[in-house]
C-alpha cells in the first residue's frame, strides 16, 4: 500500500491513528524489532538478531531487513531498547551503520550496547541516552516512558508509548517476581495507573503463554545452586549459562564465597560482561574471588567453580570445545559436575542434547533440571498484565505462532473482543485508532544473513549452493585450450571432493574423465572460440554421468587454462 493510500485511510477513518509495524520477532524467538509510526514520526523498539537455522550453512547471524526504515529515515526519532539480550540488541551495530539514529536504554543495557559498538568501532559516532525508570522521552509525536519489569537480566523495562492516538504498552520480555534477588519487583502500580487512564493496545510477551501458573522466582535457583555446592564438595563444578545473565553469575559468586571456592570465567563474551558487571556494581564479590582461566590448573577440584558459555550447545562456545577435547585450558573429567543453568531456546534442543551426551561419555555428572527459572511471564502473569492495563486491543508478540495464539486465548478470557486481538505477521502494518484497528498493508521484512564481515551478500542462491555442496560434493574439471586456435592441448584433469571415495572408485573417475574428454573434444570441434558454451556442455555432461552412475548430483566446475 502506498503512502498516499495510508493518508486516505487517515482521512476516512481517523486523523488520530497510529501504525504498529513489527519488522521481526513474530515467527520465532529472536530478531525482535517493532516500529511505531504516527504521521511524521517513527520510533523503533528493540533491534535484535536471530541465530541461523541448521540449513543456513556458514551463516553467523541473521539481522532484520530495515528497508522500510531506510526509506523513512527522516521520520525516525530513535531506537528505544527494552533490555540487553541479543535478541533485542544484537543487530544494533549492523543497523546503526545504515541508520545513525539516537539510542535510548537503561544503564546496564546501554553498557552492554557500548561493548558491541566498541567491537564495531561505532562508539564515537552513535548518540546514546541512558534512561531511568519513570523517565519520559519526547520523540516527535511520541512520548516514551520506561517502566520497571523483572526479567532474567537487570535493568529490563516495559515501554508506555503515547501518541495523539492513545497509549500503547510494549511489555518487552517480562515476568512478575514478587521477591527478586536483585532490584525491585515489576512496577505493577504504574501499569494499573496507565490502565485507569486508558490503554489503546498492549503488545505482550508470549514466550510462556502455554505454561500455566506463575514463573518461579530466582530465589528457587539460589536454593538449588547451594544444594549442588553442598552435595559435591570434592568435585569441580562447571556452570554454563548465558553470558548476559549477570544475576545468575552473582548467585554463583555468592555460593562460591559460602563454600570456599574460587570462580574462573571462560568465554570471551562472558569475561567481558563479568568485568562490566563488576565495574558497574551489578556483580559484588571479594576482589580475590575471581581468578584468571589460565590459573585453573593451580587449584584442586574442590577449590574451584568455572562459569562458561555454551549452554545452548553452540559448537564454538567454551563448553562445547571442552566436551570435544578441543579446549586449551579445560578438559572435562569424571570428577566434574556440569550444571546447565538455562533452558534450551526453541530450535536448540538437539544441539543441547548432543552436548549433554558428549559430556556424559566423559563420566561427568550432568545437572540440567531445576537450575534455571524463566525470565518470561506464564499464564497468570499475562492475565495480570491484561487485567491491570485493560487494553482496547491485544497484540501478542515475542514468540512462535503457537505461543502468540495461546496469548490471544488469554486475551479472550479477559473479555477482549475477538476482532480486537491481532495475530500479526512480520511486515504487517496495523493501523489503530480509538474507533478501529485494521491491517492496512505490508512493508519489506525478513532476515539479512551475516557471514563473517559480509552483511547481506549471502542470499538464498548462495545458501542453496552451499547446501548442494554439502549434500553432493564438487567435481573440478581442468583442461587446457590453445589461445590461438582453441585446440585441446591435453586430456582433462579431474578432482572430486565429497562425491566418492577415490581409492575405491577409480573406475568411476576414469569413465568420468573420458566423458569430459569426449565432450570437450566435440565442443571444441564445433566452435573452439565459445568457451562459455564449452564450460556449460562439460557441466551438463559430467553432471549427467554422475547422476546416471551413482545417483548423485555434484556441483561441476569446469576450469579452462589458456595456453599461448
Amino acid at each position: 500500500m502506498s503512502k498516499n493510500k495510508y493518508r486516505n485511510y487517515y482521512d476516512n477513518v481517523s486523523e488520530r491513528a497510529v501504525k504498529v509495524i513489527p519488522l521481526g520477532g513474530l515467527e520465532m524467538i529472536g530478531m525482535n524489532i517493532t516500529a511505531y509510526e504516527y504521521r511524521n514520526s517513527i520510533i523503533v523498539v528493540d533491534c535484535g538478531l536471530s541465530f541461523p537455522e541448521e540449513d543456513m550453512l556458514g551463516v553467523d547471524l541473521v539481522v532484520p531487513d530495515i528497508t522500510y526504515l531506510i526509506q523513512n529515515a527522516e521520520k525516525i526519532r530513535g531506537f528505544f531498547i527494552t533490555h540487553g539480550h541479543e535478541d533485542h540488541i544484537g543487530a544494533l551495530p549492523y543497523i546503526l551503520k545504515q541508520l545513525n539514529i539516537p539510542v535510548y536504554a537503561t544503564r546496564l543495557t546501554m553498557a552492554i550496547i557500548g561493548l558491541k559498538l566498541d567491537e564495531h568501532e561505532l562508539t564515537e559516532s552513535v548518540e546514546r541516552h541512558i534512561v531511568e525508570y519513570g523517565n519520559v522521552i519526547e520523540a516527535g509525536d511520541f512520548s516514551v516512558e520506561y517502566i520497571r519489569v523483572n526479567h532474567s537480566i537487570s535493568d529490563s523495562a516495559a515501554l508506555a508509548i503515547t501518541s495523539p492516538a492513545g497509549t500503547i504498552i510494549h511489555t518487552g520480555d517480562f515476568k512478575v517476581d514478587y521477591s527478586p534477588l536483585f532490584g525491585e519487583p515489576t512496577d505493577l502500580s504504574r501499569f494499573a495507573e496507565l490502565g485507569q487512564k486508558g490503554v489503546l493496545a498492549l503488545l505482550s510477551d508470549s514466550t510462556n503463554a502455554m505454561r500455566e501458573g506463575f514463573t518461579p522466582s530466582e530465589q528457587k535457583v539460589a536454593s538449588n545452586l547451594n544444594h549442588v555446592f553442598a552435595s559435591y564438595p570434592s568435585s569441580r563444578i562447571i556452570i554454563s549459562t548465558f553470558a548476559s545473565h549477570i544475576d545468575r553469575i552473582q548467585l554463583v559468586a555468592d555460593a562460591a564465597v559460602q563454600y570456599g571456592r574460587k570462580v574462573a570465567i571462560d568465554g570471551r563474551s562472558m569475561v567481558s560482561l563479568v568485568e562490566l558487571g563488576r565495574e558497574m556494581g551489578y556483580i559484588n564479590c571479594p576482589d580475590n574471588l575471581i581468578v584468571d582461566a589460565e590459573q585453573i590448573q593451580n587449584y584442586k577440584d574442590s577449590e574451584l567453580v568455572i562459569v562458561m558459555t555454551g549452554s545452548q550447545g553452540e559448537a564454538a562456545a567454551a563448553l562445547s570445545r571442552a566436551a570435544a577435547g578441543q579446549h586449551k585450558k579445560i578438559s572435562i573429567t569424571a570428577n566434574d559436575v556440569i550444571v546447565f543453568s538455562s533452558s534450551p531456546i526453541p530450535g536448540n534442543e538437539k544441539a543441547v542434547q548432543k552436548l549433554v551426551n558428549e559430556i556424559a561419555i566423559s563420566g561427568a555428572t550432568v545437572i540440567n533440571k531445576e537450575m534455571h527459572v524463566s525470565g518470561h511471564a506464564c499464564v497468570e502473569e499475562i492475565k495480570l498484565m491484561y487485567s491491570l492495563t485493560k487494553p482496547k486491543y491485544a497484540i501478542p508478540v515475542h514468540g512462535e505462532f503457537q505461543h502468540r495464539k495461546a496469548n490471544a486465548e488469554i486475551a479472550k478470557l479477559l473479555q477482549i473482543p475477538k476482532d480486537h486481538i491481532f495475530l500479526l505477521n512480520s511486515g504487517d502494518v496495523l493501523t489503530l485508532s480509538d474507533s478501529r484497528g485494521e491491517v492496512t498493508g505490508a512493508v519489506p521484512h525478513g532476515g539479512i544473513m551475516v557471514d563473517g564481515l559480509g552483511v547481506g551478500d549471502v542470499g538464498n542462491v548462495v545458501i542453496r549452493d552451499r547446501q548442494n555442496l554439502a549434500q553432493n560434493g564438487i567435481v573440478v574439471v581442468t583442461f587446457a585450450l590453445s589461445k590461438a586456435t582453441g585446440e585441446l592441448m591435453s586430456k582433462p584433469e579431474m578432482i572430486t571432493r565429497g562425491v566418492v571415495y577415490v581409492r575405491e572408485s577409480e573406475n568411476i573417475l576414469t569413465e568420468a574423465r573420458q566423458v569430459a574428454f569426449d565432450t570437450i573434444a566435440a565442443a571444441v570441434a564445433s566452435d573452439p572460440n565459445d568457451w562459455n558454451r564449452i564450460k556449460a556442455v562439460v557441466r551438463d555432461k559430467v553432471g549427467s554421468y554422475f547422476w546416471q552412475t551413482i545417483k548423485r548430483n555434484p556441483v561441476v566446475l569446469p576450469i579452462i587454462l589458456e595456453v599461448e
